[in-house]
């Protein structure tokens, strides 16, 4: 099956990008010790962006409870990232696709040309660095976090 350019049960594209604290963060140097759940969104301080990023960082211990590392990936450059970390309390990791501008997100084929941001989409990857699962949710949508940590249950 095949999600948005991608296969289900193939690799997930590696990356390196910067968080909030300008730390480089490699996809797959999480290979062999955690799942990731990979969070895309559009923009740092939307409403809905907002709420959900609040959401999994009331939520984090239970992603870690399955051995996973929570990615939130985001066109905005790093200091607005920090920022809202900042402001908002999120301690996992924001990632900055600012430069060059939607790289990852392309790679992940979930980037909106027509507003320069991430579609709210999720992939989880495995501990092997493949591809077990993806949504895709309309923009004002917010994720269904139980489902995705269904999913990561599912792969412990």
């Amino acid at each position: 099956m095949t999600e948005h350019g991608l296969t289900l049960g193939g690799p997930a594209p590696d990356f390196t990008l910067r968080d909030q604290f300008g730390q480089d963060v490699t996809l797959s140097s999480y290979i062999g010790s955690k799942a990731v759940a990979i969070l895309f969104y559009p923009f740092a301080f939307s409403g809905v962006c907002t709420s959900e990023m609040a959401e999994v960082r009331d939520r984090l211990a239970e992603f870690m409870t399955f051995d996973t590392e929570v990615l939130a990936i985001s066109c905005d450059p790093m200091f607005s990232l920090r920022a809202w970390a900042d402001s908002d309390g999120l301690n996992f990791p924001l990632l900055s696709d600012f430069w060059p501008h939607g790289a990852v997100t392309r790679a992940y084929d979930v980037f909106d040309e027509s507003r320069g941001a991430p579609r709210r989409s999720s992939y989880v990857v495995d501990k092997e660095g493949l591809v077990r699962w993806a949504v895709h949710n309309n923009n004002p949508e917010g994720r269904d976090l139980d489902e995705h940590l269904a999913q990561l249950t599912a792969l412990a």
